[in-house]
């Protein structure tokens, strides 16, 4: 396949680009500062792969939870090369979970294949979800959801994958085990054929972000309130 794939939902950005059996990648910094790179890296890794954006079979990106602003980075760079490409005829959009990239990468490189995916969503709360890979594809186990890093629940002989615990440490699933994992653009490249072949490409212009926290920002009192009331829980 031809396929363009890339995730700023973290603080890394990730690009990686395929044409048959080559593929070319890019790592950078993500986020706020991915607004900056991110159009020269694609064509970057275009190039190395031989290839120009029209020639593409679709566009693959991490479409959250994740960072507000490097999501929305993310969302406004697809739609307007989908909308651009082809002369204007556009190009299929292809929107994966950040999560389910996470529980990819886990399989590639630890060879889970049940895994609690959970990156840190910042304001002492992680993004959580479950996955089981069977038959060479993965299942949800429910949604996405955002919670305390206490209250993620690991199922026996389930792994906790992705970048929380180096942030939260023992408060995260303290007895199971857990390796690190992200949303990388080489796991948007696999799970790709698979959910291009479900029919979930979409029109550019469907590219849209995941929230799972309504609420991204708290205010002065909010913040006050809440370190009260952790002071106050402490021996």
């Amino acid at each position: 396949m031809k396929l363009l794939a890339f995730d700023t939902s973290t603080e890394s950005l990730s690009i990686a680009a395929q044409h048959g059996a080559r593929v070319a990648a890019y790592a950078g910094a993500g986020g706020t500062q991915a607004s900056a790179g991110l159009i020269p890296a694609l064509r970057q890794v275009l190039i190395e792969v031989a290839l120009s954006l029209d020639e593409l079979d679709a566009l693959v990106f991490g479409r959250g939870p994740g960072s507000f602003t490097g999501v929305r980075t993310a969302c406004s760079v697809v739609q307007g090369l989908g909308f651009g490409a082809r002369g204007g005829a556009g190009l299929p959009v292809l929107p994966v979970d950040s999560l389910l990239a996470v529980a990819e990468d886990a399989r590639h490189r630890h060879g889970c294949t049940r895994v609690v995916a959970v990156l840190d969503a910042r304001m002492d709360e992680v993004y959580v979800a479950q996955y089981v890979h069977d038959a060479g594809r993965w299942n949800s186990q429910g949604g996405c959801a955002v919670c305390a890093p206490e209250s993620v629940v690991v199922p026996p002989g389930w792994t906790v994958a992705g970048n929380a615990h180096a942030v939260y440490g023992e408060r995260l699933a303290p007895h199971a085990p857990q390796v690190p994992a992200r949303p990388e653009a080489a796991a948007l490249l696999r799970l790709a054929p698979v959910l291009l072949a479900q029919g979930l490409a979409v029109a550019a212009g469907a590219a849209l972000p995941l929230y799972v926290r309504d609420k991204v920002a708290q205010t002065t009192a909010e913040r006050s309130a809440r370190a009260a009331c952790s002071g106050a829980s402490k021996p």
